[in-house]
């Protein structure tokens, strides 16, 4: 059975981008988000997020009237998820945006729908989506009692797109999806092969749930062993982007770079899941967030010794986002470090970072002067470079040769 009319709940950085993917295949597709802002800006063919492409793509579904956004849940075949799963204090994840959007579409669930889960969960979430479903619609029956023969079909299928290739990533990587039954697992199949390109491969909702955790897990592993190196290599005076790049060489080797941490909303949030789900099992997963979580720390300590150096310290922190050439700051380490800079009063704080207009609140109440990149290599004598943004690459010799310069993403080590 086709789909004719599909509702996106939730429309950041995945949301969006999938529910303009799969308007651009002709399909009804109606997002619902609680921000006023972004859905008046989307019915106007705009965007709020920063995306590669994705504003044209927008903008001709909403002109061909396949999309449109609000702010009430409505009546549709299929309903996908895609909101913030964050931590609360003690690193236990936080469920409370899946609840609310469970209690905005029950009211408008029809028998014979498909709700999935999108957002990256810990195991078991995929179920609790069902069970709050089942409370707030009692006439309708769920996979959780019924099985095979329920009236709501539930499933899991994690997004695992990277950040300025969202929309390549949306079509051509392949998906897990995770049905609480079997027959979740096809209806979900059947809505995912109208846009995705790549393989559809079905297991359990939580085989699917832990599938996406353990992808960011193996990723912040490998990282923390990159930060941890970096500051062994400071400490026996070693190059470490020389040194990887030798150790690369084995045919066997694959060291990742290091930076000043990890940022995102996946790979610094999601291993967290697995060690509130298994605390006494998870040992190297919960040391490799630490070092990661520990690295911002490390960086501001360094900055300090630089800024020291002077007697009005000016320091330009090169970026902000969680990683280049975006303007996503959830989670980002460079934002931290640039805000703890300014609270510790080590000097004047300049943040340049070309992909967003205006500072965060918490920024600018701490006198954070959001700037150019000339205007700040005129101004600074220390150079904090934290993010590999475009434009920080083409610096050259002349740009940094009167500074002193904290690189944390090996972007002078050429030189």
């Amino acid at each position: 059975m086709a789909f004719s009319k599909v509702s996106v709940i939730g429309l950041g950085y995945i949301g969006l981008p999938t529910a303009a993917v799969i308007a651009s295949r002709g399909i009804e597709v109606v997002g619902v988000d609680v921000s006023e802002k972004a859905v008046n800006t989307i019915n106007q063919g705009k965007v709020h997020i920063v995306e590669p492409d994705l504003d044209m793509v927008v903008q001709a579904a909403v002109t061909l009237g396949k999309l449109r956004a609000t702010l009430k849940a409505e009546k549709a075949e299929a309903f996908m998820i895609a909101v913030p799963t964050p931590f609360k204090e003690g690193k236990q994840p936080d469920l409370s945006f899946i609840k609310s959007s469970a209690e905005a579409i029950a009211p408008v669930l029809e028998k014979g729908n498909l709700v999935i889960l999108e957002s990256t969960s810990p195991v078991g979430a995929t179920e609790q989506l069902a069970a709050w479903l089942q409370e707030l619609r009692p006439d309708l029956s769920f996979p959780q009692s019924a099985g095979e023969d329920a009236d709501i079909q539930v499933a899991h299928c994690p997004e695992r797109v990277l950040p300025g290739r969202v929309l390549e990533e949306l079509v051509s990587n392949d998906r897990i999806i995770g049905g609480m039954t079997t027959k979740c697992s096809e209806r979900a199949t059947e809505l995912y092969k109208t846009f995705v390109r790549g393989d559809c491969i079905t297991t359990n909702s939580r085989t699917a749930e832990m599938a996406k955790l353990t992808e960011n897990s193996f990723r912040d592993v490998n990282i923390a062993f990159a930060n941890e190196l970096s500051i062994i290599c400071d400490k026996l005076k070693v190059n470490v982007w020389e040194l990887t790049a030798l150790a690369n060489r084995h045919p066997r080797v694959n060291i990742l770079s290091p930076g000043p941490g990890v940022g995102g909303h996946c790979i610094a949030v999601d291993p967290w899941f697995i060690v509130d789900s298994a605390p006494d099992e998870a040992r190297i997963i919960r040391t490799a967030r630490e070092i990661n979580d520990g690295k911002p720390l490390y960086v501001i300590e360094q900055v300090k010794k630089a800024a020291d150096q002077f007697k009005r310290p000016v320091i330009a922190c090169l970026g902000l986002a969680f990683k280049a050439d975006i303007d996503d700051l959830r989670e980002s380490p460079a934002l931290d470090i640039t805000l703890q800079l300014a609270k510790l009063n080590v000097g004047k704080i300049l943040a340049v970072e070309p992909n967003i207009k205006t500072l965060p609140d918490k920024l600018s109440s701490q006198n954070v002067e959001l700037t150019s990149l000339s205007d700040a290599l005129e101004q600074a004598n220390v150079l904090v470079v934290l993010v590999d943004h475009k434009p920080f690459k083409a610096l050259t010799v002349a740009d940094i040769n009167t500074k002193v310069v904290v690189d944390t993403r090996g972007l002078f080590s050429r030189f």
